[in-house]
């Protein structure tokens, strides 16, 4: 096993080093792209048919106005550095030099082929549906019988009499009848349960069973107070947002994206929603010692040193998430010789 190791840890020093770059070469400074990562929660309510009743019958008001809404959880900043398409430059590396150009990428200082991270397209939620969900929840039908009186002329001796007459009629119950019917149910199944736990009940539950009724008259209570109580249903969303400050923006202030009760997380360019910010405020950046170096003598390499900033996420004036991150573009350009890079 050692002999084995050894041969292959021989073999990968003997290996030929890279051919070195020479002739023209066009590289591009970095600049640095922000990845904004967002997790929305989202709330779907949808009012119970009978929210307007429940005072009146359970004692408890409930939410009469069906909506939906987010809630910002989780707010994550990567940045990340890509070839900055404006600021390309072109040098001529001498032949036969023995230091690989390409080299400077891993330093930081130049990239040398823009590249592109593809995203997949995110998710977006399908819209809930309204008042049918309650469908079928009635729990003593859509009819109720209406007792009406009526009076009818009746010959006697003494003339005409007004003879009182009850009339039954199946009518439409009205949403309060409907109400006082669920709340009915409820108070039901409260007092089953109670006789059930308590043992006052001509059935004899144990085990498995017990808790089984009792699970199943939990639901039916949970069914029926939906109808007073609505329904509400939570999940999450999760959608990522690429920020890229200028130099030239005065203010540093960049819309990251925008958040909406209809929509939920929308990017910056959407017209609807509130918007949320990043904010950088730049570092002092201490200005270099000069030499006495004549740089337009020979050839030099252009690099960026990144600026170090304060980068805030802000929504409506509050500060949600502060960070430092390194901007090569807020930084500044400076040069080094091109032979301080290469060897012959």
């Amino acid at each position: 096993m050692k002999r084995t190791f050894l041969a292959f840890l021989m073999s990968v020093l003997l290996l030929p080093a890279a051919d070195a770059q020479t002739g023209a070469v066009v590289y591009s400074l970095p600049r640095t792209t922000v990845n904004v990562r967002v997790e929305a929660q989202r709330e779907a309510f949808t009012a119970g048919p009978y929210a307007p009743y429940a005072q009146k019958y359970l004692g408890v008001a409930a939410r009469t106005q069906s909506g939906t809404t987010y809630t910002l959880l989780n707010i994550t900043l990567t940045p990340y550095v890509e070839a900055d398409p404006a600021a390309r430059f072109t040098v001529s590396i001498p032949e036969k030099s023995t230091v690989n150009f390409l080299q400077l990428c891993a330093q930081g200082l130049v990239v040398m082929s823009d590249n592109y991270t593809g995203k997949p397209a995110a998710w977006r939620f399908a819209g809930e549906s309204g008042a049918e969900r309650f469908e079928g929840l009635d729990p003593l039908g859509n009819l109720g019988k209406e007792t009406t009186t009526l009076y009818k002329a009746v010959k006697t001796d003494e003339g005409y009499e007004r003879v009182p007459v009850t009339q039954d009629q199946v009518v439409e119950k009205s949403p309060d009848r409907k109400a006082a019917d669920a709340a009915q149910i409820i108070f039901s199944l409260r007092e089953k349960r109670q006789q059930i736990a308590t043992g006052d009940t001509d059935a004899t539950f144990s085990g498995e069973a017990l808790q089984a009724a009792i699970d199943e008259i939990t639901r039916l209570e949970e069914k029926y107070l939906s109808l007073f109580y609505g329904i509400k249903e939570i999940s999450t969303e999760e959608k990522s947002f690429d920020v890229t400050p200028t130099s030239d923006n005065k203010n540093q202030t960049y819309p990251a994206f925008r958040i909406s009760d209809a929509k939920g997380l929308l990017p910056a360019s959407a017209s609807e929603g509130k918007a949320v910010t990043l904010e950088f405020q730049k570092e002092e950046l201490s200005s270099p010692e000069t030499g006495a170096v004549d740089r337009t003598k020979e050839t030099v390499v252009r690099y960026r040193i990144p600026a170090i900033t304060r980068c805030r996420v802000v929504r409506d004036g509050q500060v949600l998430l502060e960070n430092r991150l390194p901007v090569y573009q807020l930084g500044e350009v400076s040069t080094m010789p091109l032979n301080a890079l290469i060897s012959k």
